[in-house]
This record gives C-alpha cells, sequence and structure tokens, in this order.
C-alpha cells in the first residue's frame, strides 16, 4: 500500500482550538469590595468582557454611581444580593437576637448554652425600665435569682451524673467531665432568661440586610432599633450605597399597632405539655407528589400526567415511593416535588426548643408572643436530680416580676421568660421541609424537648401520607 493510498478509515480530525475556554475563579474581596463584585457581576448581563476585565474597570466611586441609578433608582434589587458581608454581633439579648435572626436568606452561628457555661451577670436590662426604677429593680433581682439557680444547678447536676453515668470504656477523665457538663447545661439552660447574652456571626446579602435594617429599626423595642442603627453604620462603611436609604417602616409599625390592639377572644390557657397539633395537609398530597415526580420525564401536559397518576394502584404508587425514598442514603436530600405538598402545624414548645425550630427557615412559623402564660417545663434531669424545688423557686420569681412588668408593657416583660416556659407557634411547611426537619430533630443529638414534639409531629405526618414518610429514617448518629 502506497503512502497516498486509501486505508479505508477517515484520518483523525485536528485539534479544534475552542475560542471560549472555560474559566472558573474567585473574584478576591481583597482586591473588590462587596459593593464592587455585586457592580462586576450586575455589568455582565451588557458587557461581553470577562469578569476580571470588567473588574479592573469598576472604581469604587463607579460602583457607587451604578447602584445609585440602577438598584436605587430603577429597583434592580437582584444586584444587591451579590453584596455580601459578614457581621459579628456581640452582647445583645436572646429577644433581640431572635428578631434578627427572622431573615429566611442569611446565615448565623450563635453563641451555644449547650456547651458553654455563662457567667452569672450575662442578662440585658432593657433601657424602657429606666422610666420606672422599681421595676427595674424587680426586673435585675428576678434575673440575678435565675441566674444564681443556674449557677448552682449545673455543678449539682454534674455531681448527680457522676452516679448514674460511669465513664466509657478508656474515656479520658477531661473528656467524661466534659460530657457530663454538656448534658448538665443542656437541662439547666432551661432557667435562663431571654434577656441572656448571646454572640452571633451573619451573614447576609445587601438586599437581605436592607430588609432586616428596615425590620429592627421598625421595632417598638429600644435594643432592637439601636441594633439596627449600628448595623447600617457598620453595613454602610463597606457598601456605603446599598443600604443607604434603610429606614423605619411606617407600615410595618402601623400593622403592628392595628394587630396588637386586635381584642383576644379568651384569656390565655396554660399548656399541659409541650405539643403538636396537625391543623391542615393537602389531601391529594401523596398524588400530588407522584405526578411532580414524573412530571420531568413526561411528554405530556400536567392533566395528563396527573390522569395517569389517578388511574395507578397503590401497589404500583408505593413502588414508585420506593425507587426514589427507599433508595436514599444518610446524607441524601429526598427531591424537590416533595414540595407540591404541605401541611399546617401548631406546636406548643419550650422557648429554648422553639428557639432551635425557628433555625429551619424555610418553612413559614409564626409565633405567639413570648409570655409565661403556658406554663413551663421542668428538665427531666433537674427532678431525677432531686433539684426541682430550687428551679421552681427561681421560675417562680421570674414570672412575679414578669407579671408586674406585663401590666406596665408585655413587650418589656418578653425579656423575663424564660427557656422553660411554653410558647405556641404556627408552622406551613412542605414535605420536603418536614423530612429535613425531622432527620435533624427526631436524633439522638436534637435538644430533647424538640426531639419529643418533633416525634410527635412525625407521627401526624406519616398517619397522613404513609405511602411518603413508610420510607423516612432516622438519623442514628
Amino acid at each position: 500500500m502506497s503512502a497516498h493510498q486509501p486505508s479505508g478509515r477517515a484520518p483523525a480530525p485536528a485539534e479544534f482550538p475552542h475560542p471560549y475556554p472555560r474559566r472558573i475563579y474567585p473574584l478576591s474581596v481583597k482586591d473588590l469590595s462587596p459593593e464592587q463584585v455585586a457592580v462586576v457581576f450586575a455589568m455582565t448581563s451588557r458587557r461581553p468582557e470577562p469578569f476580571d476585565k470588567i473588574a479592573e474597570q469598576v472604581t469604587e466611586t463607579r460602583a457607587s454611581e451604578f447602584h445609585e441609578k440602577w438598584v436605587l433608582g430603577y429597583g434592580h434589587a437582584s444586584v444587591a444580593e451579590h453584596a455580601v458581608l459578614h457581621f459579628a454581633v456581640e452582647n445583645i439579648s436572646r429577644l433581640a437576637c431572635d428578631a434578627l435572626e427572622d431573615n429566611r436568606l442569611a446565615s448565623y452561628t450563635e453563641k451555644s448554652s449547650r456547651f458553654q457555661v455563662l457567667p452569672p451577670d450575662a442578662f440585658f436590662v432593657p433601657p424602657e425600665l429606666q422610666e420606672r426604677p422599681d421595676l427595674r429593680r424587680e426586673f435585675i433581682q428576678a434575673c440575678q435569682a435565675l441566674f444564681e439557680a443556674y449557677q448552682r444547678l449545673v455543678p449539682a447536676c454534674v455531681e448527680y451524673l457522676r452516679k448514674v453515668r460511669p465513664p466509657l470504656q478508656g474515656e479520658r477523665e477531661s473528656a467524661y467531665t466534659l460530657r457530663l457538663r454538656r448534658e448538665a447545661t443542656d437541662s439547666c439552660r432551661f432557667l435562663l432568661p431571654s434577656a441572656t447574652l448571646t454572640n452571633v456571626g451573619v451573614t447576609m446579602n445587601a438586599r437581605t440586610l436592607e430588609h432586616a435594617i428596615t425590620k429592627l429599626l421598625s421595632s417598638d423595642l429600644q435594643e432592637e432599633r439601636e441594633i439596627g442603627q449600628a448595623l447600617k453604620e457598620q453595613a454602610r462603611r463597606i457598601t456605603p450605597t446599598l443600604v443607604k436609604y434603610a429606614d423605619a417602616s411606617p407600615y410595618v409599625q402601623r400593622v403592628a399597632r392595628a394587630l396588637g390592639q386586635w381584642p383576644s377572644p379568651a384569656s390565655p390557657l396554660a399548656e399541659p405539655s409541650s405539643t403538636v397539633r396537625l391543623l391542615w395537609a393537602d389531601p391529594e398530597g401523596e398524588a400530588k407528589v407522584l405526578i411532580a415526580l414524573l412530571y420531568p420525564s413526561a411528554r405530556q401536559p400536567y392533566a395528563q400526567v396527573a390522569d395517569a397518576v389517578r388511574r395507578l394502584s397503590q401497589e404500583e404508587r408505593r413502588a414508585i415511593f420506593a425507587q426514589v425514598l427507599g433508595s436514599m442514603g444518610d446524607f441524601d436530600r429526598p427531591p424537590r416535588a416533595l414540595e407540591t405538598a404541605s401541611v399546617a402545624l401548631e406546636f406548643v414548645l419550650d422557648y429554648g426548643a422553639y428557639r432551635e425550630f425557628r433555625r429551619h427557615r424555610m418553612q413559614t412559623s409564626i409565633p405567639q408572643p413570648l409570655t409565661a402564660d403556658l406554663g413551663y417545663t421542668v428538665p427531666p434531669l433537674v427532678v431525677e436530680a432531686g433539684l426541682e424545688g430550687v428551679f421552681r423557686q427561681a421560675v417562680s420569681r421570674a414570672e412575679e416580676a414578669w407579671a408586674k412588668v406585663a401590666g406596665w408593657s408585655p413587650r418589656v416583660a418578653a425579656y423575663l421568660v424564660t427557656h422553660a416556659h411554653r410558647r405556641r407557634v404556627l408552622a406551613h411547611m412542605n414535605l420536603r421541609e418536614a423530612w429535613h426537619l425531622f432527620r435533624l430533630r427526631t436524633g439522638p443529638q436534637a435538644h430533647f424537648s424538640l426531639r419529643d414534639v418533633m416525634e410527635q409531629a412525625l407521627s401526624l405526618c406519616r398517619e397522613q401520607y404513609p405511602a411518603i414518610f413508610a420510607w423516612f429514617k432516622r438519623r442514628e448518629g
């Protein structure tokens, strides 16, 4: 065969030089402010250059001018989501921290009273009480009584646990002591009032931050307004333009006043225990989830897919759920199709459990006011250790002070409500969020009082949607 004779095979094509190579790289916050980063990302919709080339042309002055025109002037607020800010917020009350964390699209990491023993003076005194020195004195004495009991209970519970929880084989003394102290503080922290000081790390984009600042500045509590003002001042050092006009909202204040005057139909009744009630469940929930599971691979409109699902037998439905949900591993997430069905639940939680529960921000949770009306929970360990009397005496002292302050200002009185006191909360959640909630809060690491309520909620959802929750598995470790 000559060198020019065809071989019967097509020659391999020459390497095609791709004119647009893939590049993935960060824009350094050391070189660009969050406000500049937001502009660089926004400009790509109208500029053909790579991001780093656009960045070379975006000065802080130009970024400010861009945001004034497009974000503030024309309302292109989504651009502000690219400006991400991090704040260290220290020594605020847990009550105010609840307000700060009442924003869905943000990240928070708070000081844990489960892993730390708090000092006896770690509580906030609301400045509103300056008007009433007598109530201020009552407030301080009640908080001191709670913290004195807390300081007494922690070592006493540790000593009790040493008698009933022997060291694990090979466990070092330091690890053993830490384990017992953690169990003790998990129960003793029920005594802490919502005035207890905390620290929280906050990560938000500028759009969410503006909303958070507006809500805080609109609060009827001075502490929350001061936090909102401080956040605004600090944020303007980083993004001078994007939170420039965040201010108190007359609408938010007007609605709060109007709804706060709505007459209560009856006196509050104490709840006998923490509990959960199923208020509503989508009667077609399982069918809706099946339709949503099959829809992406179908080539028919929704109505035809729905007709096909309705014709499935129970065995066929269970088989589909078995393939989708039964094969999930410990760290797999259920598919988005579960978001098409939802439930409404009413929880009665101790305040400590509520603060864990509200971390699940994808749900819609609407709490009632924080009061001492609904009774309180005494942790089993405190009872077992023979310390129930000390616990109840301190809580009783706080309730007396709460009643006096509530007669003058219910909102200020909320600072005296302990983590043991119960609170009602209305929660709407889709089944995907419910699945995630139950996975985290029915496991052995969950807050024990929240775990009990989540077990009740799981049981209610399992009764309502047996073909779905039959495949639910608890996280064991």
